[in-house]
């Protein structure tokens, strides 16, 4: 019998060492998966489930494992069954006028058991419209568009089957900035109409998923936000400001209605002043970009 080189008994043992990491199920594995993928590869064997087969190459370059299949054909995510360890969930409802997601219904029957640990990516827009009013997570959930009913639909779903619920307001990033938005002078809301936005940087939305994933408790609710307590125009002029941009128009209301699309104008109707304290005191972590005027000063 031909004995192994140093170089095959080598191969053979990162081999081991890489089937004998934990297993991660990340559903919907877009950008903020990929940021996750990023900080997690070389401890975990990831799995992600991806309706394109045309991403399968893309996730294997990455060092993904892919599972090709489709949270609005049950038939198609059989696979899943043998997945009950971690699971972060980053997927959204099928979009519509429906007010519940059976996308996230679907996975769960899928999974057939509870995951250990399971992480859902909400968004703050359950809790509604409060006027510039704080809002922390003992606040009500108070949907106010289908969209929004949608999620709080599903966190329901989730929360039952004991799964941290991480709530995300607008996501940006170095790379995910606005600039098209201000090329084309879309307008923004006059200061008097203006309304309150939340932001968080991508990169530690998804420390904040590893974070819950390991310290989340078992149906809490976290919300993903940076201390920048920004009105919308605020965020534009900054952007705009630090990019060489021209500054949006401000218009009436009325008009910036005429001007954009119905979904972008669902986001103007809506203020409220989103408080994370349980990022910290509870997930023990420290964001790396606190505020907008922090990233965009980094540029």
């Amino acid at each position: 019998m031909e004995k192994a080189t140093p170089a095959q008994s080598g191969n053979y043992s990162r081999g081991r060492r890489r089937l004998g990491r934990p297993r991660l199920l990340i559903v919907g594995c877009g950008d903020i998966g990929g940021r996750i993928v990023a900080r997690l590869a070389a401890r975990f064997r990831i799995v992600a489930l991806t309706s394109s087969p045309a991403r399968v190459p893309s996730l294997r370059a990455a060092g993904i494992v892919p599972i090709v299949g489709n949270l609005d054909t049950r038939r198609s995510l059989q696979r899943l069954a043998a997945f009950n360890a971690r699971v972060i969930h980053l997927a959204p409802p099928p979009a519509g006028d429906g007010r519940s997601d059976p996308r996230t219904r679907a996975l769960l029957a899928a999974l057939q058991r509870r995951p250990k640990r399971f992480v859902y990516v909400s968004t703050t827009g359950v809790y509604g419209d409060r006027a510039g009013g704080l809002v922390d997570e003992t606040t009500p959930a108070a949907p106010t568009s289908d969209r929004a009913r949608r999620r709080l639909d599903a966190e329901r779903a989730v929360r039952a089957a004991h799964a941290a619920v991480v709530r995300a307001p607008g996501i940006y990033a170095h790379d995910r900035l606005p600039l098209e938005r201000l090329r084309s002078g879309t307008p923004a809301l006059d200061a008097g109409d203006d309304v309150f936005s939340n932001h968080i940087h991508a990169d530690d939305l998804a420390r904040i998923c590893i974070a819950a994933m390991f310290r989340g408790g078992r149906g809490r609710v976290y919300n993903a936000v940076d201390r920048s307590q920004l009105k919308m125009g605020e965020y534009f002029d900054l952007v705009a400001d630090r990019c060489g941009l021209p500054r949006p128009p401000r218009l009436p209301r009325a008009q910036v209605r005429a001007a954009v699309s119905p979904m972008m104008y669902s986001f103007m109707s809506e203020s409220r002043r989103i408080i994370g304290e349980r990022i910290g005191r509870e997930l023990r972590l420290r964001l790396a970009w606190p505020t907008v005027a922090d990233t965009l000063a980094s540029l």
